[in-house]
């Protein structure tokens, strides 16, 4: 139901306007209830002289049946009557029809007006019941709808010791008035909590994770990536992943805290690490991170209302399941991910439950948000918690419009505070993570070639190690390079090769010279600028320089052609022309050989061409087409070379080129300089100074359109192979025997796991069908725990998989671990919420629950069993023979590796 923010603010005012209530209707209130419990008094003396028990007392009685009386009659006054509303306020809802009516009977009807107690009581005499009005009514019988109240507390004397009113009190969930003195002692008193089942299940996974943590001591799987991108930090050379650097930043610094040098020599998976290699301390912090994660899921749990035991069976089942003991004892990034997430949704419930613009609010929001930029900064597929965390931050404001009893004060306050805190700290963490990545990684590496030149200039030692003091300015006779500056990796090239006469589809060609982009540096990648109205090339005491608009012709180094276009069908791409270097057949095609010089960033740069920095567009004067990388391969004629065409439109990246290397041409005969060209140096420049915003917008959007695909792998799998775990991955085997490591999880957890989903989500149908009907089979405590549930792990579980199935690359078992995560702790709600079934509809017969659990307990042993039984894979520790390997492999999907020559166990 949507409500305009001017009607919901009428509603609260109403809302609170009802509290003020004329002293005319307290006083008659007050009178009511007075004669009903003179008239209750002297039922209780009847009573005790008609053989009441000794042990009861006249005075409490008649405090139980005042209270009685307010419960059971509270939703005739729902807000609306003048004298309820002081101790009780059934209904929050700005649009519940109690707000403006004298009665509840739609709420009575929903079953969903529960008595809150708002005010502070001082007696036990006026203590409400915080119970549903249903149940009340079942526990009376034939009462009349008579309005009941009570306006004084009882002062008739008691023989109840005050520890039983304190009991009552405490058993009606009322808080009784403190002194001012207390509060303020209170404040300078610090409560530590310890929580024996998380430090148990952190003590366990430390044993598991640790255990024999070095051995292999061998590259296993994506551990050769790691290693080497932490030797880069240790020697601050730079280097390309399509990941943030955080994970991978943390474990450098764990490495450098023990004096490692960056000394990294393996090549392949399962080379041995060297001797002085520290081993242990590289997987120290995954191992540590997955000690930690059990603990922080069992919290997590706890934390969303579901029961303390069904919240240390989820920090069980991330402990005994073995694809998290294999991600957690590796040099990988897993581990981290998924504390990280854990970690940032804990804080962000636990920020939604504490006051506003207290301490604890801000310190519980800031670590939310921190935790949060963590996941995604290890790995990008942690954005995706992220995009959760907020869904459920809207939904909180949301939630807050219709809630009667906040103003909009608190309101404004709350959302504005979301918005600081869940934008402003992640943008600044985010930023800071890749100001220490960049800042550390100030000397060239082995993946310079992927960014710009400009970017590879500004690295010591590398692109500027080349162009070290070559001239600056592009000018009339100028020899050049020119390289795709966004996307991939490639130089503008030609060669003696024509293209063919006619193509497979039957179109024809100009059968001129081809014109490709090499991804090598070659030297057929030489241009030669050259004004039209000159014959000479020769660079001059007074150099003729190169201006945006100026009209140009661009000379092959090589073979002496000039780059040409035409109205003719470009080769791969038919709706872009074909770029040519012509060649004077006499077939009457006229030469199109002048293009146009567009600076697009002039503003910055200047109106000259400069080396490396001005970024070019070079539009072909004829026709308007611009010069374009079309990221197609050419077929084996060119040498599956890259596609270079010119399109009329002249938007986009792939139209953009820069100078990277330059000289100044001096020879005037032909042979001498094509003799140079094949022979010469480069001549150095000083490095290009980048701020750090350009250098980070650049490296984020390579990361972003970088080609990860890896081909195919025969341990690749699909999203569909995931849930049931139809396929895992070789990480490791021993060249020695049949040891291995081979990353699988415990098929009992992920096979129930993936039923508690289907179970949830047809519960969650059959209720909501139910209520459709107003029919309500749970009360209003668990739908409400069944919906948050369902926002936060149900909804997960879709935000981490559903993704998977639009990504055009190459995909593992271990991308689904985030979404097995949420859906582990989706089945702890599931387990517990057939316990309160049972104990609901059977609680009569404890057996059926005792029964219950016991089933429960026996699938945990059956888990651990199965645990225990793939530990050998899971530590590659033990040598087995082909039976102890073909034992284990319980599908046919799974593909186990086995040395056909080694028949035994080696000893």
């Amino acid at each position: 139901m949507s409500t305009s923010p001017n009607k919901n603010v009428q509603r609260r005012k109403n809302a609170k306007s009802k509290s003020n209530h004329p002293n005319d209707r307290d006083q008659l209130m007050n009178s009511t209830a007075n004669e009903r419990l003179q008239s209750d008094r002297e039922n209780n003396k009847h009573h005790q002289r008609s053989g009441g028990g000794a042990g009861e007392r006249p005075a409490a009685a008649a405090t139980i049946a005042a209270l009685n009386i307010i419960q059971a009659r509270a939703h005739s006054l729902c807000n609306g009557g003048g004298l309820i509303t002081p101790f009780i306020n059934c209904c929050r809802d700005v649009n519940c029809c109690c707000l403006n009516a004298n009665s509840c009977h739609s709420c009575q009807t929903a079953n969903t007006c529960h008595v809150i107690p708002t005010t502070t009581i001082t007696n036990a005499a006026t203590v409400a019941a915080v119970t549903p009005v249903n149940d009340l009514s079942r526990s009376r019988s034939g009462s009349s709808s008579r309005v009941e109240a009570i306006s004084e507390p009882v002062k008739e004397k008691s023989r109840e010791p005050s520890q039983s009113r304190e009991k009552l009190i405490e058993a009606n969930g009322i808080e009784t008035s403190t002194p001012a003195t207390d509060t303020e002692d209170k404040r300078f008193i610090l409560t530590v909590d310890l929580d024996l089942f998380s430090w148990l299940l952190f003590a366990l996974a430390f044993a598991t994770r640790f255990y024999r943590l070095t051995y292999p001591r061998n590259v296993v799987f994506d551990e050769l990536h790691y290693a080497k991108s932490v030797a880069h930090y240790m020697r601050n050379q730079f280097f390309f992943d399509t990941h943030p650097p955080l994970g991978k930043q943390l474990i450098a610094a764990v490495a450098d805290s023990i004096g490692y040098d960056g000394n990294f020599t393996a090549t392949n998976i399962g080379s041995s690490y060297q001797a002085t290699f520290p081993l242990f301390w590289m997987r120290f912090l995954p191992a540590l991170c997955g000690s930690l994660l059990p603990s922080a899921v069992y919290n997590l749990i706890k934390e969303t209302g579901i029961s303390r035991w069904a919240s240390v069976l989820g920090g069980l089942m991330v402990l005994f399941d073995n694809s998290m003991l294999i991600q957690s004892r590796l040099i990988l990034m897993e581990s981290m991910l998924l504390l990280f997430c854990t970690l940032g949704l804990y804080f962000l419930m636990r920020f939604q439950k504490t006051k506003v613009m207290y301490i604890g609010w801000i310190l519980n929001g800031l670590a939310s948000a921190t935790f949060l930029t963590f996941a995604f900064s290890v790995k990008y597929v942690g954005f995706f918690t992220y995009c959760l965390a907020i869904y459920l931050i809207v939904k909180y404001l949301w939630d807050l419009l219709y809630d009667a009893t906040k103003t909009n004060t608190y309101i404004i306050l709350q959302t504005v505070g979301n918005i600081i805190i869940f934008t402003i700290v992640p943008i600044a963490v985010y930023l800071l993570i890749f100001y220490m990545h960049l800042t550390t990684l100030y000397k060239a590496g082995p993946h310079d070639a992927i960014l710009t030149s400009a970017f590879q200039a500004s690295l010591e030692g590398g692109l500027a190690s080349i162009t070290q003091n070559q001239p600056l300015k592009v000018a009339h006779g100028s020899q050049i390079t020119l390289r795709h500056t966004h996307g991939a990796l490639c130089w503008l090239h030609s060669h003696a090769l024509v293209y063919p006469v006619r193509y497979p589809d039957g179109r024809g060609s100009s059968h001129q010279q081809q014109v490709t982009c090499y991804p090598f540096k070659d030297v057929n990648n030489w241009w030669i600028v050259k004004k039209p109205k000159y014959d000479d090339i020769v660079v001059g005491e007074k150099p003729q320089y190169i201006r945006h608009g100026d009209i140009i012709q661009l000379v092959h180094g090589i073979t002496s052609r000039a780059l040409n276009s035409h109205d003719v069908a470009a080769p791969i791409t038919p709706t872009c022309q074909e770029v040519s270097c012509y060649i004077d057949y006499g077939i009457d095609m006229k030469p199109e050989l002048l293009w146009k010089v567009d600076i697009t960033n002039r503003h910055k740069e200047g109106s000259i061409w400069k080396t490396i920095k001005s970024e070019v567009r070079l539009i072909h004067v004829s026709t308007g087409a611009a010069l374009k990388y079309t990221n197609k391969v050419l077929p084996d004629w060119a040498y599956s070379q890259q596609e270079v065409a010119a399109d009329r439109d002249t938007n986009g990246k792939d139209v953009i080129w820069n100078v990277e290397e330059h000289r100044y041409t001096r020879d005037s005969d032909r042979a001498e300089r094509e003799r140079k060209l094949m022979t010469a140096e480069m001549i150095p420049m000083e490095p290009t100074k980048l701020s750090f915003i350009n250098k980070f917008l650049e490296l984020q959007y390579k990361m972003l359109v970088h080609d990860t695909q890896v081909g195919n792998h025969m341990y690749s799998s699909d999203p569909l192979d995931w849930p049931l775990l139809s396929k895992g991955i070789a990480y490791w085997v021993s060249d020695k025997s049949n040891a291995q490591i081979h990353l699988l999880g415990n098929i009992l957890i992920w096979y129930t796991c993936t039923l508690g989903i289907i179970v949830y989500f047809g519960l969650f149908i059959f209720y909501l069908l139910r209520r459709q009907r107003l029919c309500y089979d749970i009360d209003e405590n668990e739908w409400n725990r069944l919906l948050t549930v369902g926002h936060i792990y149900f909804i997960g579980y879709l935000i981490h998989y559903i993704p998977y199935f639009t990504m055009d690359t190459t995909l593992f078992l271990h991308n689904y671990m985030p979404a097995f995560l949420y859906k582990v702790q989706l089945l702890c709600f599931v387990v517990d919420h057939i316990e309160y079934l049972l104990r609901r509809f059977y609680g009569s017969s404890k057996w059926i629950v005792n029964s219950y659990r016991l089933a429960v307990l026996t699938w945990f042993v059956a888990v651990i069993s199965v645990y225990i039984r793939f530990l050998p894979i899971s530590y590659g520790w033990k040598p087995l023979t082909i039976q102890d390997i073909l034992d284990l492999r319980w599908k046919d999907t799974w593909d186990f590796v086995i040395h056909a020559t080694i028949k035994h166990r080696v000893p």
